[in-house]
């Protein structure tokens, strides 16, 4: 890997995910971003597709705009704004959620690569801190047809920082970058459905319209690789693998594979081998820590 990034697209989206790299070979169509993570036991590669919208050109100005905002969008806007801020301010062609001096607030709650064009851009001038919301608490709200609440009730599933790494593998390595700052919000929100025979059958007949948050409970910042070292349970093995990764989370393989990817393409934690198990990553030495 080099020491330092290249410049354009693939400063930002590093792909590989095992000591064997993997490469996208010239650039991709502009409106497509490939993540590939591999699986590093059985070597099968998972590739996540994102369209971006690059229709508009360079001149014309891209955000979500306050007609297509989302209520939990709007609602995290909201709790982050201080006297002062910008709202919804053009920049070099660009929506910036919030601007406040130099530092760029940019609320992300979902899809990480198709913030790509913007940092491209802006980053190396300014400042930027991306906000992802993670629910620790959610609710489920269902409606009826005429939009009356018809039960509510708390799921089961509590969110943790590390699921950010869902996203982060879009452009782990971006946080080795002296401008960027990623920010977990970990929230307490309400999942609002509404009833659709066709198109909910998964969810007894209901879909998802919107999120809404209820409270900002905690907010974990990362600013550097080495900060991501935050995320590891207590007591993993020296090497550990995946596996342990996801037992001492208590979560998936599937998660365990994207947080070990997010730290070995940061740089924040390296490889030493594989076994049976898969690949084996080692924490640096306590003089290697920053």
């Amino acid at each position: 890997m080099p020491s330092e990034p290249e410049p354009g697209l693939h400063r930002l989206i590093q792909v590989g995910a095992t000591t064997d790299q993997i490469a996208i070979v010239g650039d991709p169509p502009k409106n497509l971003v490939q993540t590939v993570v591999r699986d590093d036991v059985h070597h099968e590669n998972t590739v996540r597709e994102h369209r971006v919208d690059d229709s508009a050109g360079d001149g014309a100005v891209t955000g979500i705009g306050s007609l297509n905002e989302k209520p939990l969008h709007a609602a995290l806007k909201e709790w982050y704004r201080q006297e002062g801020d910008q709202v919804e301010a053009p920049l070099d062609g660009f929506v910036v959620d919030l601007v406040r001096g130099d530092l760029l607030i940019e609320i992300q709650t979902r899809g990480f690569s198709a913030m790509r064009r913007k940092f491209d851009r802006l980053l190396d001038a300014h400042t930027i801190r991306l906000v992802h919301p993670v629910a620790v608490m959610k609710w489920i709200v269902k409606l009826d047809d005429a939009g009356h609440e018809v039960s509510r009730k708390r799921s089961p599933k509590r969110g943790i920082a590390a699921d950010v790494c869902g996203e982060l593998v879009s452009f782990p390595s971006l946080l080795s970058h002296p401008n960027f700052e990623l920010e977990v919000a970990l929230v307490e929100e309400e999942e609002i459905r509404r009833p659709d025979a066709k198109k909910g059958w998964r969810r007894g007949g209901f879909v998802i319209e919107e999120r809404r948050l209820v409270d900002v409970v905690e907010t974990v910042a990362f600013d550097s690789p080495q900060a991501l070292l935050g995320l590891l349970p207590d007591g993993l093995p020296d090497p550990f693998t995946t596996a342990d990764l996801a037992d001492g989370l208590g979560r998936s393989r599937h998660l365990g594979r994207e947080v070990a990817y997010c730290l070995r393409v940061s740089g924040a934690v390296a490889t030493v081998g594989r076994d049976k198990r898969g690949i084996l990553y080692r924490l640096p030495g306590p003089g290697q820590q920053e």
